[in-house]
């Protein structure tokens, strides 16, 4: 098998690595640099038509697509340690979470990324006319609203959907990593979310590596 991948910040191919990391799997890693538009070259189309990334090519040549689904797919053959839920209720309770984390969190941080950041200004006028920049800061009251839906549910429990790590944190925690890296920060007085993010990022799993020249020049970018 084999991951193809991007560096860091890239959120969706991060929580494959983060969800690898925890399972102790590995899978050679093909780097497939988005800044030079490898992910919609057309090999990369032939192995996912939507051009995105991370892609799981297994060795009878399948394509398995969608960060959620590689991981799945990886629990099935590497149960433990369980990172989907152990029996009906956990599995309910993950998934339930991944998908408010997805649509609360996760398209409101895309769209404050894709409508106001000048790194992607270019690819929003290419497919959409224009940056949309009332929009896209409008995003920002939708990720506080989340935030602080999040923090009132950690106010009762260490991990977001069992007594334990799974992967709804694995998909909070990349994009609150890629939030951060685009300046959205979790509110200061979200203090028991904050508390979660310094307890998931200690992990050895955690590693967020974006050389300091691309750190320097988005926080130039976003001035």
């Amino acid at each position: 098998m084999k991951l193809y991948n991007e560096h860091d910040p890239a959120p969706n191919p991060r929580r494959v690595r983060i969800f690898m990391k925890e399972k102790g799997i590995d899978i050679s890693l093909v780097h497939t640099p988005i800044t030079k538009r490898a992910h919609k070259s057309p090999e990369h189309l032939a192995r996912n038509p939507l051009g995105q990334l991370p892609v799981l090519e297994l060795d009878d040549g399948t394509c398995i697509s969608e960060s959620v689904t590689i991981c799945r797919f990886l629990e099935d053959l590497h149960p433990e340690p369980n990172l989907f839920g152990r029996d009906a209720k956990e599995r309910a309770n993950v998934d339930m979470w991944i998908r408010r984390i997805e649509f609360r969190l996760m398209t409101p941080v895309g769209q404050i990324w894709v409508h106001t950041h000048p790194f992607t200004a270019a690819v929003a006028t290419a497919t959409m006319g224009k940056q949309f920049t009332d929009y896209g800061e409008a995003n920002r009251k939708i990720v506080d609203s989340a935030c602080h839906l999040f923090d009132k549910e950690l106010g009762n429990r260490q991990f977001f959907a069992a007594d334990r790590y799974t992967v709804a944190d694995i998909v909070a925690q990349s994009t609150f990593d890629f939030a951060r890296f685009i300046g959205v920060d979790i509110p200061e007085n979200a203090t028991h979310l904050r508390a979660w993010y310094d307890r998931v990022s200690a992990r050895p799993s955690a590693t967020f590596d974006v050389p300091e020249a691309l750190l320097a020049a988005a926080r130039s970018a976003r001035g």
